[in-house]
This record gives C-alpha cells, sequence and structure tokens, in this order.
C-alpha cells in the first residue's frame, strides 16, 4: 500500500483541522487503506480521489469527535475536494464536447468514401 505517499497538502489539512500532523499521517494511512479496499488499487485516478475523499471525511469526524469543539464547528474540507473534482470534470466534459464538434465538423467537410 502507497500510505506513506501522503499528499503534499496534509501538513495544511492538519493545521486548518487543528490536529497535529502525526494524527493527520495516522488518519491518511486508514483512509488510503480504506480505499485500497474498496478499489482494490494502490494507484490510479480512482484510489486517490476515493483516499483523498475519505481523508477529509475522517478529519472531519476526529476534529468533530474531540472535547472542546463545541464553541466552533469542524472546518467542513470535504466541500472543497468535491468542488475541486467537479470543476475537473467539467473541464474534460468542455474538452470531450470540442473534440466531438471538431471531429463532426472535419466528418461533415470530408465525408469518407463509401466502398461499394
Amino acid at each position: 500500500m502507497n500510505s506513506m505517499n501522503a499528499p503534499k497538502i496534509l501538513p495544511w489539512i492538519a493545521k486548518r483541522a487543528g490536529i497535529s500532523e502525526e494524527l493527520a499521517l495516522k488518519l491518511w494511512r486508514r483512509a488510503a487503506g480504506e480505499a485500497e479496499f474498496l478499489t482494490g488499487q494502490t494507484e490510479g485516478s480512482e484510489f486517490w480521489g476515493l483516499a483523498v475523499e475519505r481523508f477529509l471525511a475522517i478529519v472531519e469526524d476526529e476534529v468533530g469527535c474531540q472535547p472542546g469543539d463545541k464553541l466552533s464547528p469542524a472546518p467542513q474540507l470535504t466541500w472543497m475536494w468535491r468542488h475541486q473534482t467537479r470543476m475537473s470534470l467539467l473541464s474534460l466534459m468542455a474538452a470531450q464536447n470540442t473534440y466531438r464538434f471538431w471531429q463532426n465538423a472535419w466528418e461533415n467537410l470530408y465525408p469518407a468514401k463509401k466502398a461499394a
């Protein structure tokens, strides 16, 4: 398992959530293990996407469970991940639609000759 390859944003998330980097790394390893179990992979976009999503959810749960946190709610980090994922998917969809448009335009300009 590649749990040692923690995301570079891990210290920032730990600081933002108010937890130690050691705890954040422990939570990352747990999330990576869950992602590996669910995807059957230790690499690839499906694994990394699920691992980060699980990590953020676990961090939010951990921060919400700590005593003394009753005055301020736990920072919600998963919205940022989901928003970033949606934005990247929109970019891919736009690129795919542009490709299809040009492909159709090219085929209409130069139709393929059909063999008799």
